[in-house]
C-alpha cells in the first residue's frame, strides 16, 4: 500500500522573520523634520540585513533505493549535514511521475529517478541536468509478470499494464529483443496505469494479462495466484540506474550554494548507506524505520533490498559512473528514447540530447549536452572530505 504524499520540512532551520527594518513612530503630529527622515535612512543604512537561507526541496518516491531519503529526513542526519553547510533541505514525496513533472518545472531542485528518465524528461526538455548520485541499480525488483504462464512470444495482442515511457517500458522492451521478439512490439498494447494504481488494478482484474511494474510493488503481485515472472532486471544488469539529479544551474548557482546542497545531501546519503549496511541490531533498526516509507516490514524491505544492487560505498558508485558499462547502458538508453519520439517531437536525431560522462566523453553532439554523470560529491565521500 502506498502512503498519501508526505513532506517533512527541516523547520527548525527556517528562516527568521525579522528583516532589519525600521520604523519610525509618529509623535502627535504628520509633520516629520528633515533631521527625522536623515536620522531615518541613517539608521535604516546602518542596521544589518539577515541574507536569506538557501532552501532546497528534494523530491522522491516510494522504491526501496529512494527509500533512505524518507529516513535521512525523519532521522535528523539531513538536518544535521544541512545545517553544516548552512543551508535548508526538505524532502518532498510524489508518485514517480509527478516527481518528474515537478522537476522538469523547476517546483523542486533535486528528484531521485532514473537514468532514463532523466535523459527523457529534464534533459528533453531542455533543462540541463547532473546526476551526482548513482545510489542502486535495480537487480530484479523490476519485473514482467503474467498470468496463465504466458510467455514473452504469446505477448502480441496483448494488454502489457505500466507506467508508459518509464523504465518499465524500457524493460518490457529490452525482455521482447533479447528473445528475438523486437518486430512483436508494435504490436502489443499498453494501458498506462500509475504506479499508486497499478498492483490493485492488476489484481482485481482477471482479465489484465500482464503487467510490468517495481518492489514493492512487485512482491505484492506476486502473493497472488496463478502469476509468475517472465522477466526481471537481474537480466539487464546495471541497466536501470537509480540516481539523484540536480539542474545545473541550481548545481552551479554563483553564490555556491548548489555545492553546498549537494555535499551535504552527498554526506548525508552516505551516512545512512553506512549505517544500512552494517549488519546486526542497529541496521535492523534502521532498515525497519526505513521500511515505514512504504508501510513495510523488515523482512519485506530486506527481500527487496536483496534485488537491488546498493551502491554502499561512495568509492563502488565513483567506479560504476566511470565505467565503460555506464557509456554502453546510455547509449542503449538513448536510442531507446529516440525510437519512442521521448526526446523530444522536433528531436531529428539520437545526437541532439546528448550525454556527458565523468572523462570528459560525449555520446552525442558536444554542443547538445542535456545530461552530465558527475563523480564530484561521491568522490569527496569516498576521500572523507565531506
Amino acid at each position: 500500500m502506498l502512503l498519501p504524499q508526505l513532506n517533512i520540512s527541516l523547520d527548525d532551520l527556517t528562516l527568521p522573520s525579522g528583516r532589519g527594518s525600521v520604523t519610525l513612530a509618529k509623535r502627535g503630529t504628520c509633520f516629520r523634520s528633515a533631521a527625522s527622515i536623515a536620522l531615518a535612512i541613517g539608521l535604516m543604512a546602518s542596521t544589518p540585513v539577515r541574507a536569506a537561507t538557501p532552501s532546497f526541496t528534494v523530491g522522491w518516491s516510494v522504491y526501496v533505493g529512494w527509500n533512505p531519503y524518507y529516513y535521512m529526513a525523519k532521522s535528523g542526519i539531513l538536518r544535521k549535514w544541512a545545517a553544516k553547510y548552512g543551508i535548508n533541505i526538505r524532502v518532498q514525496r510524489f508518485d514517480y511521475a509527478p516527481s518528474l513533472d515537478a522537476f522538469v518545472a523547476k517546483n523542486i531542485d533535486a528528484c531521485a529517478m532514473t537514468n532514463m528518465e532523466a535523459l527523457d524528461m529534464p534533459a528533453a526538455a531542455g533543462v540541463d541536468t547532473t546526476a551526482i548520485i548513482i545510489g542502486d541499480y535495480s537487480n530484479g525488483n523490476d519485473a514482467v509478470i503474467v498470468r496463465q504462464n504466458l510467455t514473452l512470444a504469446q505477448m502480441p495482442g496483448k494488454q502489457v499494464m505500466l507506467v508508459e515511457k518509464t523504465v518499465s517500458q524500457y524493460l518490457f522492451e529490452r525482455a521482447m529483443a533479447i528473445n528475438g521478439l523486437e518486430q512483436q512490439i508494435k504490436q502489443v498494447h499498453y494501458l498506462n496505469t500509475s504506479d499508486s494504481d497499478i498492483a490493485s488494478a492488476f489484481l482485481t482484474n482477471q482479465s489484465k494479462p500482464v503487467v510490468v511494474t517495481w518492489k514493492p510493488l512487485v512482491s505484492q503481485i506476486l502473493k497472488a495466484k496463478d502469476v509468475k515472472v517472465v522477466f526481471n532486471s537481474s537480466q539487464i544488469p546495471g541497466e536501470i540506474l537509480d540516481l539523484l539529479v540536480v539542474p545545473s544551474e541550481v548545481l552551479n548557482r554563483a553564490d555556491g550554494s548548489g555545492q553546498k546542497f549537494a555535499k551535504a545531501i552527498t554526506g548525508a546519503w552516505y551516512e545512512v548507506l553506512k549505517l544500512m549496511s552494517v549488519p546486526g541490531p542497529a541496521s535492523d533498526k534502521v532498515l525497519t524505520d526505513i521500511a515505514q516509507a512504504s508501510q513495510d516490514s523488515l523482512a519485506s524491505y530486506r527481500e527487496q533490498l536483496a534485488t537491488t544492487h546498493m551502491f554502499y560505498t561512495p568509492q563502488s558508485a565513483v567506479d560504476m559512473a566511470s565505467s565503460a558499462d555506464v557509456k554502453r547502458t546510455m547509449d542503449l538508453v538513448r536510442r531507446f528514447c529516440f525510437q519512442h519520439g521521448l526526446l523530444g517531437e522536433k528531436t531529428k536525431s539520437v545526437d541532439h540530447v546528448a550525454v556527458q560522462f565523468p572523462d570528459g566523453a560525449v555520446l552525442g553532439r558536444p554542443e547538445r549536452i542535456r545530461f552530465r554523470f558527475s563523480t564530484a560529491y561521491m568522490q569527496l565521500a569516498a576521500q572523507g572530505k565531506l
